[in-house]
């Protein structure tokens, strides 16, 4: 029985032996499938060389070009006047801002004048008869004398004699004692320098202002300037008395400045360079925040593409036969979406968007062909 089990087993594995042998030499003899190639289509552009004009892009605040912080240089009691010292208020050009009281200061300057007055008028007897030929022009300046008035300069000396006889009598020290307490006197009122606007007011009327104290700043609100902080590498890019466009974050208004200076300079801790932007407009307000487009220069024979179309390796994607291919071109500057390059030949096809897995030797369809 053993044995009869055993012989139809290994009838049974010869069997499958053959019928495993047969499937395998029919796969074989059957034909492969043909694999099919993956044409990708692409949008492409014709390159043709033209001049591109370089903008760098520029934000900051408006800071007034003629500005002036207001100090106190005497001790007095703040007087009111016809305008409000209060910020906004308008004035023009040598209007008083601020009057302090000057009355105590005031009297010592008139003694110290009648104290000169009474000097000259006391060695006028001695200039008649010791020196009759200077006496005629000391006599006029007496009677050019006015108290109320600023004290008018000393008659010019004209001999070594007269120069002991006056000096001698203390005469040019009381005159300069009364033109320093005058010139004192006159800081008592601050004038405006210029025409323009309080911007900030930190007294009021009554108050005591002393020596030092800051009171407040004036500002001309005709000509503003931004100040803007671009990298060393646009350096030698940038020119004064260029024309710069400028506008507002929401894009709603714009205006026209100039570059008005350019600093010397580099930061050595950002490496970047100041420009002054000059904006002229009577709807500006000291600081608004504005972007600028700076035109920094022309750059001939150049074009300008996508910077995600630059690869690493500093080159582009061309098509050529149907087939991308690279190509090396020398990148001249960087914006924050476009790339300014050179040494592309004129009728080079182009990718004109990124295609992904891009890579050389992959086969693509343009799209559509268009000439920039």
């Amino acid at each position: 029985m053993r044995k009869i089990i055993l012989s139809v087993l290994g009838i049974l594995l010869i069997v499958f032996s053959f019928l495993f042998a047969k499937r395998l030499i029919a796969n074989k003899n059957k034909p492969k499938p043909v694999k099919e190639k993956v044409v990708k289509t692409v949008f492409t552009d014709t390159v043709e060389n033209g001049t591109i004009k370089i903008v760098i892009p520029a934000n900051g605040s408006l800071v007034a070009k003629r500005r002036v912080e207001l100090y106190s240089e005497v001790q007095g009691v703040f007087k009111p006047s016809a305008k409000l010292f209060k910020p906004g208020q308008k004035y023009n050009k040598g209007e008083a801002l601020i009057r302090m009281d000057a009355s105590e200061h005031y009297a010592n300057v008139q003694s110290a004048k009648s104290k000169l007055y009474n000097t000259i008028a006391a060695i006028m007897p001695d200039l008649r008869l010791d020196f009759p030929d200077v006496y005629p022009k000391w006599q006029n300046y007496l009677n050019g004398f006015d108290l109320n008035k600023s004290t008018p300069e000393l008659p010019k000396i004209t001999s070594e004699k007269e120069n002991y006889f006056i000096t001698g009598r203390n005469i040019v020290t009381d005159y300069y004692d009364v033109k320093n307490l005058e010139q004192r006197l006159s800081k008592y009122t601050i004038a405006a320098p210029f025409s323009g606007v309080l911007t900030e007011a930190l007294v009021t009327e009554g108050s005591l202002i002393r020596n030092g104290q800051k009171l407040g700043e004036f500002i001309d609100p005709s000509v503003y300037e931004m100040e803007v902080a671009l990298s060393k590498d646009y350096a030698n890019l940038l020119r004064v008395g260029e024309s710069v466009s400028l506008n507002n974050l929401n894009n709603t208004e714009q205006y026209t400045g100039t570059v008005s200076r350019v600093n010397g300079s580099i930061d050595t801790n950002t490496q970047t360079i100041t420009a002054f932007i000059e904006v002229k407009d009577d709807n500006l307000k000291e600081g608004l925040y504005l972007e600028a487009n700076l035109d920094a220069k022309e750059e001939k024979n150049a074009i300008q593409i996508d910077r995600n179309l630059l690869l690493e390796s500093q080159q582009i994607f061309v098509v050529r036969d149907s087939l991308l291919d690279v190509v090396d071109v020398k990148p001249i500057y960087f914006s924050e979406t476009k790339v300014v390059l050179k040494n592309v030949p004129d009728g080079t096809v182009i990718l004109k968007k990124s295609v992904p897995g891009a890579y050389a030797g992959m086969l693509v369809k343009p799209f559509e062909t268009s000439t920039k």
